[in-house]
């Protein structure tokens, strides 16, 4: 079923002045070049982006390069997703003035059941994040092959190509992979599949710049755009990947990933000031989040407060718990719960949690949900896009936590993904990211997880004007906010509204994470608020595109070299 939303008077007129063509944006310097413009790829590894900005220039549009970057993901930077995962795309068509979302979010297979995890009535540790069972069934391919299938002009083995080159030649090894592999070293000493690509043969990781090759996954890639997706969810790369989970102790069937279908969902558009707000609806807890705290948010003069200061961060934060105790009441699968959206993107809704909020003071989890009845790292990766006609592409893709569930598909070099672990397997037993959730999110067969990305275009005067989205589990919904206030409300450059410190709060835990930018008399007024304060690295990876006053410029996150990707 196709979903699109209509956005009436808006007539998208990208006007560009600077005639820029950014090949790659990221924390490195630039390697722009002056020429008409073509479009611009926001992403976290300079050959992931300049993989779409070949569709770019081979006159491709912005869905075209959106899966060549997604693609090139999944070889350059296959710690955080691959098409052994899946994800979520947020399209906006410039002439047609209509908003898309696809949902390519992972399923649980037909025969998962909560009892399967839990032993003595306790959730085992670790059978959710490693092994078959953390698996969920695969679902990117499906997904971008439906994207490029709907909206795309250049054919599936072009956009592949990049993909296929990094794959089967080989490419130099970034920081940040290098980073995520000593991270989990041990783990990939245990896994033959994943050894044998990024360790040399004396146990030991290869250095930043030494080429790193994934002939396995080349062919698997080559297959699937010489034969289409078909190949991988019913043929031979379906049963290697079957046989891999089965021998790993997971549930999964041929006939799991041969019904597995994504879904065009209707987009979640909301109000900010005279911002129109395009965001992804559930499985995604992400846009309804972010929406609810916007409207929160709304009705304060934030622009006259400072900048992270201890007023507008208490504000924000308790913007925050409000939010994630609902995202842990309310919010799972819509294909299996009814979720309240109207209710929660509501004025009294809003109303309600400002009258709740004091400047003075925070209060205990049980003041913003009911955690005493049912209470509720990451390897992910965004990335944003804008074509020369003013089409504009927000995708969030993952497998999940670092390298997934670390079981890899013998002959196919695919990392399976540990998506079940984003289910509530058992009330009140957090996930690997701390959080808790209750029925909504239940593990059932068949049944998609809540995520936290939190992929969003943002619209002003006919066109475009931001495309976010970021990595880091549940800190993806709040570095995506604070990204979004420090564009429109402080109207920050794009590199500085990145780079600017965050804080997360996700209601439970109860404390209030910081980066180091934070002053030290702004965390000490916090305190005396009642705040238990928390200093954290990297609090979420965002990957943000800015087009305003007739000017496009991007920036990819530095925590994701600098900090490992704050995972």
């Amino acid at each position: 079923m196709f979903i699109a939303v209509k956005l009436h008077a808006l007539s998208l007129r990208v006007h560009i002045t600077a005639l820029l063509i950014a090949i790659f944006v990221w924390s490195a310097p630039s390697a722009a070049a002056q020429s008409r413009f073509e479009g611009m790829v926001v992403a976290d590894d300079e050959l992931a982006a300049r993989a779409g900005m070949e569709m770019l220039k081979r006159g491709g549009n912005a869905v075209d390069a959106a899966v060549a970057t997604a693609f090139a993901l999944a070889v350059v930077d296959p710690a955080s997703s691959g098409i052994g995962g899946g994800g979520f795309m947020v399209i906006y068509q410039a002439r047609e003035k209509t908003a898309h979302v696809l949902d390519f979010r992972e399923r649980a297979p037909s025969a998962i059941h909560r009892d399967l995890y839990i032993k003595g009535g306790k959730v085992v540790a670790g059978l959710s994040l490693t092994g078959g069972l953390a698996v969920a069934v695969p679902s990117e391919v499906m997904g971008l092959s439906e994207a490029l299938k709907r909206f795309g002009t250049v054919p599936l083995s072009t956009v592949m190509a990049p993909a296929i080159r990094y794959a089967s030649e080989g490419f130099p090894l970034q920081g940040h992979l290098r980073y995520a592999v000593e991270r989990q070293l041990a783990n990939i000493r245990k896994s033959p599949g994943l050894a044998r690509v990024f360790l040399r043969s004396d146990g030991t990781p290869y250095d930043v710049g030494e080429k790193i090759a994934q002939t396995e996954l080349g062919e698997t890639l080559s297959a699937i755009a010489r034969q289409g997706p078909q190949v991988f969810y019913e043929g031979s790369i379906a049963q290697a990947i079957v046989e891999a989970v089965k021998k790993e102790g997971g549930v999964m069937t041929l006939e799991d990933l041969k019904t597995y279908r994504p879904v065009w969902r209707e987009p979640l558009l909301g109000q900010y000031r005279k911002h129109l707000v395009i965001s992804m609806p559930p499985p995604s807890s992400g846009g309804i989040a972010l929406l609810e705290m916007l409207r929160v948010l709304e009705s304060y003069r934030l622009d006259q407060l400072a900048h992270n200061s201890a007023t507008y961060l208490h504000l924000m934060a308790e913007a925050m718990k409000h939010a994630f105790a609902d995202r842990a009441q309310y919010l799972g699968d819509p294909d299996f719960v009814q979720i309240p959206t109207p209710k929660l993107l509501s004025k009294e809704r809003a109303d309600k949690i400002r009258s709740k909020i004091s400047p003075a003071r925070t209060y205990g989890p049980e003041f913003y949900g009911p955690i005493s009845v049912q209470p509720e790292k990451g390897g992910t990766t965004h990335f944003s896009v804008l074509d020369g006609a003013g089409n504009a592409v927000a995708c969030t893709v993952t497998i999940n936590t670092r390298f997934g569930s670390k079981v890899v598909a013998p002959g196919t070099g695919i990392i399976l993904n540990n998506e079940i672990d984003d289910f509530s397997i058992q009330s009140g037993t957090p996930n690997t990211y701390g959080l808790i959730g209750v029925e909504a999110n239940a593990i059932q067969p068949k049944k998609r997880p809540l995520s936290s990305m939190t992929p969003t275009i943002i619209i002003e005067n006919d066109r475009p004007v931001l495309i976010v989205g970021g990595a880091g589990g549940p800190r993806i919904i709040n570095a995506v906010l604070q990204t979004i206030l420090n564009v429109l409300d402080f109207r920050m450059p794009v590199d500085k509204a990145v780079e600017a410190a965050r804080i997360h709060h996700q209601w439970v835990p109860n404390e209030l994470s910081v980066e180091l930018g934070i002053p030290a008399e702004t965390r000490l007024s916090l305190e005396r608020r009642g705040h238990a304060l928390r200093e954290r690295d990297g609090l979420g990876v965002v990957q943000a595109l800015v087009a305003k006053n007739g000017k496009v410029s991007g920036k990819a996150d530095p925590r994701k070299e600098e900090r490992g990707g704050g995972q």
